[in-house]
């Protein structure tokens, strides 16, 4: 038989921190479910991992953007020129919150 960790309360407890209603049925399901995933836990810690280097991901990640280069600009008058409204070299539109 399964040496249960946590309480029904306990069970309760973290379900009203997350905001879950549970009827009893649910409360002694996850009781044992989470029961079990803590004990599956306590047998991840017996493992040694002494010469196991910490990592944040599986796989080596790495940039896929091209690295920024610095170029000339259009002018500002050919941006502008098919403009339908233009003010002091801006693009001039309607008010789209009144």
């Amino acid at each position: 038989m399964l040496k249960r960790k946590l309480s029904h309360e306990q069970v309760r407890h973290v379900a009203w921190l997350a905001r879950l209603g549970l009827s009893e049925e649910e409360v002694e399901k996850f009781s044992l479910q989470l029961s079990d995933i803590l004990e599956n836990f306590e047998v991840l810690r017996e493992v040694d991992t002494t010469n196991v280097p910490p990592a944040t991901h599986i796989v080596p990640l790495r940039n896929v953007f091209r690295e920024d280069v610095v170029m000339p600009s259009y002018p500002v008058s050919e941006i502008l020129a098919n403009a339908p409204r233009q003010s002091e070299d801006c693009f001039q539109i309607r008010p789209i919150l009144e």
